[in-house]
Formats: C-alpha cells, structure tokens, sequence
C-alpha cells in the first residue's frame, strides 16, 4: 500500500479552510478522528491489515450502510496501538498530520505501503477528489473488465455500467463498476483501495498527472478501505473477504457450453446438441437467447417453436446436457393480456417511478417495458418467484443481460438520472434514491434477486446466474463475462486481459464470447480462440444473430480436430479445475490469475507477458502477445523450474520435433529453477505452450462426453517434483450443497525429493463424500533409470519410460494416510 488512507482537505472554491490550529485529533475505539472545521475524516482497523476511511463533508457522517459490505463485516474491528500522530496494528503504522490531514501508511518496518499527496482532499459541491502519491515503479491492476490493457497506469476510467455493443480495446465505461484496484510494485508491497461509493466515479492513474493517483465520485459518501497485503494474493483474498467469496459453482459450469443469439426452435436446438455428441465434442450446457421466448417477453416460451420446451430439457438431460435460458430485467407493459410478471408487478408495486410517481416505462426487447425496483427487499423477493415455471421445466441456469440496465431509443442508453427506486435493507434506512446514485449497482441487485430467488426454489441446489453488469460484490450471486465483444484478434487479446482484472476484482467465474460476438471470426482466429477458451474459468461459445456460425464443426474436419483437442483436454484436466473453484468459494484466490499472483518475480522479467496467465498456481499458458502474427515471441517462466505439459518434459530439454517452445539462443546462464527461463516459441496454429510449475501434483481423468458421465478408470496424478510439492484433491456430487455439512472429500498429497529417488505422502482424506476414483494412476516426471517402487514396504510394479523420462504405476485409492516411495535402482 503506497498511501494508506490519506484524506487532506485541499482547498475547494465552496469550502474554506480552517487554519491548521483548528484541528483537532483524538484517539477513538480501533482507530483515530481528526476534525478540522466542519471536515471530520475517521480511519479505524477493521482487520489487522484493513483500513477503513470515512469522511465526513459537512460534519455529519452518512448512514454506515453498503450494497458492497455486509454490515457484519463492516462492523469488524481489530486491536490498535496508539501513536503520537495515529496508530499502529499488527500489520500497520497509520500516521496523519493534523494540518493537512495527509495520511501515510507504512508497514511495520517503515516501508510505505500508501501515502497521500500534500492535497489528498477536493470537496465542490457533492463532489470530491481523493489523491495519493504514485510511485514510479508501481503498477495497477483491478477494476474489473475494464478495456486499456493489463496494467492501468497511465490511464484513466469511469465507473457507469453501460450498454457497449461493439466497443473498443479503449472504450470506456463498459458494464461493469467494480471501484477497486490493486497496487503492485512499490515499496511496502502490494495493497488494495476499495471505493465503496455506487455513484458514477472515477480513477486516474497518472494519466493528468504522472504523480498523482486520484479518484472521486460525482456524489456520494467518501467512504474507502485500504487493504495491505504484503502479496497480492493476501490483498484479493482479504477483498473478498469484505465483499463476499463467490459461491461453488456446479461442476456443469466447468464444461464446454455452446450458444448462440439465438437457436430460433426445438429442432435446432436438438440438432445442434445431437452434432455435439455425433462429433465427440465434449459438451455440458446448450444455451438459450431471447428467440426462445414470446414475442421476447421475459418468463414466457414460444408455443410454436418450443412448443414442449420442459420435454426438450429433459430430453437433452438424459444426453448430459444442461439448458441455461436468458432472463432480462425488462417486463413488458402487457395491460390486460395475462402475462404474469406484468400483472403481479403492478399489482404489488413493484416497478420503477418516473419523478412525478407514476411507472416508467421505456422500449427494450418487449417494445414499451417496466423495470422491477431491485434495491427493495419486497420487489427481489417477488422477482425470484417468477423462475418457479424454469425450475419446474428443468432449466439449470439463469442469464441476466440487459441490467445496466440498457434502454432503447435513447443517447444515454439508460434510464433518466432522476428515476425514482425505493431503499431498504443493507444497512439502508427506508428511503427513495435516484437512478443517479443507483445505477451502478442495479444490475447487482438484479443478479440478486435471481439467485436468491433460485437458491429458495431449490434450496438443496446451487444456483448459476450469470450476468452481464455488476458493482462490487456481485461475484456473490452471479459469474460474468466481458459482454457483446467483436470477432477481432485485439478482443481475443483483451478478453484474457479482461478476464485476470476481473479474477483480481473479486469475480473469478470469468468469460468472454468465445469466437466473438459481432462479426464472423476467420477460421484461424476461431481455432486459437477455442484453444485459449479452454482455459477460461467459463468457456461459453456464443455469437450474435446474422453472423457466420461459430459452432465447433464450421471450418471443417482440420479445424474441427484442433478445436476438438483442447476441449477434451479441459475435461481431462476437470478435477483440477473443480479444486481450483472449491478453493476460490474458501479463500477467494481467482481461478485464472496474472503470472505475479504467486510468482511476484515475473513483474521484472523481460518478456511480453500481455497475454500469459497461470490456471491456479499449477499450470502457466503463455498464448502468442500478437496473436495474429506468426512472428517468434518469448516466454518467460518464473524462477522454480517447469515441465512442458504436453510432453511431460523438463521446459529447455531438446525438443526436436515434439510440439513445445524452442530453448532460445540468449537465454540466460544459470539455474532456472533460481532465476528463471526465458524461451523463444515459433507459433503455430495446432499449438499452445502450456507449462506445469516444479513442485506440482496435477490431478487429471479419462475423458468424459459430459460431466455428467462417469469417468471410467483411476484418477490421474502427474508428478512433478521440485520445490513445495503437492497436490489438493477435491470432489463432491457437483450439484448440490451437501458439501456445507461434510458431504465432499478433500485430500492432500505431497512429494520430496531424496538421495535415492522420491516420497509421496497421502494424508487422510476428510469428508464424508466417496469419489469416483477407486485408484490412482501415479506417472513420476523427470524420472530416469529404472524404478522400485514400495507402498509402506510392500513393492508394487512399476513401468519407467525412458523416452518419457517417466516412472507409472497405479495403487489404490489411500483411505488413511499413505507412504509411497519411488527408488532408483
């Protein structure tokens, strides 16, 4: 944290400035408050490494309440000592000077985790400004899915979802506000800066000032935390843990999912699902856009062309698939016509008021549309009955779009700023708000009432909603992706960019439209982005209506086999990516994560990381940074030592004609497993370097058509010895949540190295749940010689390969804790 929490009353052309002599500052409960005139700033501990700030603009703090921050958490506090000019936690040193009111943040041992400018604080009017100093060598990182690249230093960016069909690689905003960010690189670690304020706001990162990082809102509470890590990793996870971890998502949600604006009928939609299953293309869920209803009214079905839609579910279900249909907030002012969700709304109340107090009402989909009041417990709790019918018909998933929420026929293309919704709850006193202060957060509250309302109607299920906007918070009831992207090798680019930053925000269940949304992808384009998609946290084929299909199979049998490989290969590497989830709901690390997430090192090395991403700390995937060039590129692995995942080598062995990056002549001397590698890769199309981290144990299964398909054999555990080697293995029935009392198995298992070969230890599985695996498929990497091969004594038969450079055997499923060593002879 380079500046904790730094609130300096700067000059405003409506505020005078007390001179310094009428501050006054004085120690209160796990923190400290400083008054000067009317301006009264309080920083208290609400965790030894959480500082939360608020401000106070006319003397009078605003309701203690949040859409972001659960008040239980809000009203977290942890043990301070108090300082001549502040106080310190165990992890911090807060020093403010009463004059300025300039805040500096250090930790323990005096390195500057955040520290304010001499002006930290401009109020005019409603508005405010909030400065603090940007160190050179610090980098920023967060906000969501914001476009501009990885790193948003130097740049600028505003907080107001919006409908942004066809933007840019530098349009902005977008669709989501998540007002977070993290700092990296400076010299007290990383931290982060959560603005909790849902008005429109901003963030500048030295783009008017190389200096200065500021930010501020247009109306509003000056309300922040500042989160000290020293990792990254520490500061998402202690983000999520004031903002909420997002829930386990069903193992379906891993798989293959194909989509398309829109399958018009039953027959396509079978159609489409019998060429999946005739093709062997891996596949979970078929999902179903606006063209499936009538007359594209929410919570209806075309009768002439999904003329039995639950018997069309149910169908696909018995194949293994899964059908998520598409929601939109709007509903169709249909006075007098029988349609449910209108009649009930009316009656109840339950819609958005012009000014004046009667309904709004504006074109969308439907034609002329209402909108449900969602920051109103009431109109959430009534929306969530709608999906009853869905539930009923079998339908797995919920789709939110539209929640900006987006409006028709207007320049804004979104509601007027004066709208009228009605507030409660959260710590909210029962008030009416404006759009203004609203906006931002109504699509969260939207995604809100739809897993509520799902988790009610099926409490023993988990409930998936995925959602197009969002505010902070939201990765609590929905998954995401990066909205009506455009069929271009720059989206491609951006989507993995897009996808970290949102990983880094707190919304781990990432995607973007693969293929594109708009526009027809080439079939090189298409088959790189198929393959990059399998690492995706969601990976959902989908484009839009009028544009060239993008189904797997399109742009025949050579793409189709490439395309068809890496699917199979997510499901292979199902069981990791299922753990990857079960360890995000616990702790809130993303699933798909920078480099610099767990290896902080790679922030200095040489190479174009722009497109590099690691899936957990296991496995790193280092696509072309120019994707669409055929240029040589580098990779650089951090320092620890990889193996190449398709071969199973040490990354830097001889290669020869075995696909994988070829050792580049200006590679550094010296031991990588200390300093690093760097490599150069040719790119080609059937190709995409992947790498598994030394010290890993990669749980992988037989391939399966679905997840719904047992796999047929042991479980898979490749061994890659090196530093801190281990593996975690989880599973529970994928569905429900009678893994919250116990009903999941989770296992460790770890390796060391010895003089004469290796150990691997399994300790005792916890839970109740019995897997599928009855063995386990053991294959040691980096093996030469021979082997001997003993299970607490007993000798087992073991198979070396000596072009694999590998040593296989298989043993039962441990039920206790287990030694197994692997000797050399």
């Amino acid at each position: 944290m380079r500046s904790c929490i730094a609130v300096a009353l700067a000059a405003a052309s409506s505020l005078a400035i007390p001179s310094p002599a009428q501050a006054q500052t004085s120690a209160i409960a796990h923190g400290i408050e400083v008054k000067r005139g009317s301006t009264i700033m309080r920083v208290t501990a609400i965790g030894d490494a959480i500082l939360r700030v608020r401000v106070a603009k006319d003397g009078v703090f605003p309701e203690d309440a949040s859409w972001a921050v659960a008040a239980d958490v809000r009203a977290r506090t942890a043990p301070v000592r108090p300082t001549a000019n502040g106080f310190a936690t165990a992890a911090m040193r807060v020093a403010v000077d009463p004059a300025t009111l300039r805040m500096t943040v250090t930790d323990p041992t005096g390195q500057v985790i955040t520290s304010d400018t001499l002006d930290p604080l401009t109020i005019e009017g409603k508005s405010f400004t909030l400065r603090k100093a940007m160190p050179q060598a610090e980098h920023y990182f967060g906000l969501g899915d914001k476009t501009g690249g990885l790193d948003r230093r130097g740049k600028s960016f505003v907080d107001w979802n919006t409908d942004a069909f066809g933007f840019s690689g530098s349009d902005d905003p977008i669709y989501k506000s998540i007002p977070f960010f993290i700092g990296v690189g400076g010299p007290g670690g990383s931290y982060g800066l959560f603005l909790d304020n849902s008005w429109r706001s901003w963030f500048d990162f030295g783009h008017r000032d190389a200096n200065v990082l500021a930010f501020g809102a247009h109306d509003g509470p000056i309300d922040y935390y500042l989160i000290a890590g020293p990792s990254t990793a520490e500061v998402v996870r202690r983000y999520t843990d004031l903002t909420g971890k997002a829930p386990l998502q069903a193992q379906w949600a891993l798989g293959y999912q194909q989509s398309r604006y829109s399958y018009m009928s039953a027959d396509e939609t079978k159609a489409i699902a019998a060429r999946l299953r005739s093709d062997r293309i891996p596949t979970d869920v078929i999902w179903l856009d606006i063209d499936f209803q009538d007359r594209n009214r929410p919570f209806t079905v075309n009768p002439v062309t999904f003329p039995d839609l639950k018997g069309m579910v149910g169908d696909l279900g018995k194949d293994g698939f899964k059908v998520v249909t598409i929601t939109d907030l709007h509903v169709a002012r249909a006075v007098n016509q029988g349609y449910r969700p209108y009649d009930e709304g009316a009656k109840g109340d339950h819609f958005v008021h012009n000014p004046d107090g009667s309904v709004y009402v504006a074109p969308v989909w439907p034609g002329p549309s209402v909108f449900p009041d969602f920051t109103r417990t009431a109109t959430r709790d009534w929306y969530g009955t709608l999906f009853r019918k869905q539930v009923d018909d079998g339908i797995a998933g919920a789709w939110n779009d539209m929640n900006e929420p987006a409006i028709f026929d207007t320049p804004t293309k979104t509601m007027p700023l004066d709208i009228v919704h009605r507030i409660d709850g959260d710590g909210f006193a029962p008030r009416t708000g404006t759009h203004a202060e609203l906006h931002n957060v109504y699509g969260m509250q939207n995604t809100r009432a739809t897993y509520e309302g799902l988790r009610k109607l099926q409490p023993n299920e988990r409930a998936f909603v995925m959602t197009r906007a969002s505010y902070a918070g939201g990765q609590r009831y929905a998954v995401t992706w990066t909205g009506d992207n455009s069929a271009t090798w720059d989206h491609l680019k951006l989507s993995v960019q897009q996808i970290i930053n949102m990983g880094l925000s707190g919304f781990s269940y990432g995607a973007a439209d693969v293929s594109g949304f708009a526009g027809g992808p080439s079939p090189d384009l298409l088959t790189r982005w198929f393959e990059i998609g399998a690492f995706y946290p969601v990976f959902r084929n989908h484009s839009a209506k009028g544009m060239p299909r993008v189904e797997p199979w399109v742009d025949g049998p050579q793409h189709l086999a490439i395309r068809r490989r890496f699917i199979e290969e997510r499901y292979r590497l199902m069981p990791y990516l299922y753990g990857l989830t079960e360890l995000n709901a616990r702790t809130g690390d993303p699933i798909l994560r920078p480099v610099f997430y767990d290896y902080p090192s790679a922030m200095t090395m040489s190479c174009d990381q722009s497109m590099t991403f690691t899936l957990g700390k296991g496995l790193l995937v280092a696509p072309p940074p120019k994707p669409e060039s055929p240029q040589a590129y580098e990779i650089c692995l951090p320092a620890g030592g990889w193996y190449d995942y398709w071969t199973g080598k040490r990354a830097g062995a001889a290669q020869g004609d075995v696909p994988g990056p070829v050792q580049s002549a200006s590679q550094a001397t010296g031991d990588p497993r200390t300093r690093g590698d760097v490599f150069t890769a040719i790119p080609r199309l059937d190709q995409l370097p992947v790498f598994v981290r030394a010290g890993t144990i990669l749980p992988r299964q037989p391939l399966v058509q679905s997840t719904a398909e047992t796999p047929a054999g042991p479980l898979s555990l490749d061994v890659y010895p090196g530093a801190d080697c281990r593996g975690d293995l989880y599973a529970d029935d994928g569905h429900s949540t009678a893994f919250q009392s116990g009903a999941f198995l989770r296992q460790t298992v770890r390796c060391t190295v010895t003089p004469k070969g290796l150990t691997l230890d399994f300790e005792a599985p916890v839970g109740r749940y019995v897997p599928w695996w009855k063995q386990f498929a053991v294959t040691v990497h980096g093996w030469t010689g021979a082997s001997t091969v003993s299970v607490t004594g007993r000798a087992i038969a073991s198979a070396p390969d000596p072009a694999a450079q590998t040593a296989s055997f298989t043993i039962p499923a441990p039920s206790a804790a287990t030694r197994i060593t692997i000797a050399r002879r």
